[in-house]
């Protein structure tokens, strides 16, 4: 097993970390792997949301782990990291020693912003961590940022996205998932939108874009 690791971070919250995470987690264990979806947050949502699914039998079942305190984190995903083929971290919405510790280990650093002043203005923050974490670690650690929750019409997508290119630790990735009832739905019972019913084919079809995109 490889023990890729990708983290979805960010220092602000409502960004759609988690449901991102989600999705990526339970669409990896659909083609197969073994995934270990690790949440660093204080608020321990991916973790209620598995608990959803597998109370409703669904499958394939998802492991996961709650790591709030950094030193926990990094202990347990260097002793485990090796069991699982996929592993993906849920972490930030503020700085905090989870982050820290989650992005020093990283092999990928996504990055969800909303085109709104706000999450755009948090970017700096978290830029700023990945590089820090890079100096420290040594490792090169690859940053890419994509907007979540975009309009589906209107120039703030793009706004924000020209926003992004004063980061250059963060390579901007051309896979907008656009704000769909669908994809909350989904998550609010456990499951990706690859999953749910009755079918949407653009949430599909933008989820399938971002994935080919990190995989």
């Amino acid at each position: 097993m490889d023990g890729k690791v990708i983290v979805v971070a960010s220092t602000k919250g409502g960004v759609g970390k988690t449901t991102v995470a989600l999705n990526i987690a339970i669409a990896r264990a659909m083609q197969g792997r073994d995934v270990w979806l690790i949440n660093g947050d204080r608020q321990d949502t991916a973790s209620t949301a598995i608990a959803i699914r597998g109370e409703a039998g669904r499958h394939p079942p998802i492991a996961t782990a709650h790591y709030p305190d950094g030193s926990a984190l990094r202990t347990q995903l260097l002793h485990q990291r090796s069991k699982f083929q996929d592993i993906v971290i849920d972490v930030g919405g503020r700085d905090s020693t989870a982050l820290r510790a989650a992005l020093s280990q990283a092999d990928l650093v996504l990055v969800p912003f909303q085109p709104r002043s706000f999450d755009t203005w948090a970017v700096a923050d978290i830029a700023a961590l990945i590089e820090e974490a890079r100096a420290t670690s040594g490792k090169p650690t690859e940053a890419l940022g994509f907007l979540n929750m975009a309009d589906t019409a209107g120039s703030d997508n793009k706004e924000a996205v020209e926003t992004l290119a004063d980061y250059p630790a963060i390579k901007y990735l051309d896979t907008p998932i656009r704000r769909r009832k669908s994809i909350a739905n989904a998550a609010g019972s456990g499951m990706s939108v690859l999953e749910y019913q009755p079918k949407d084919e653009k949430a599909n079809a933008e989820l399938n874009a971002l994935l080919k995109a990190i995989y």
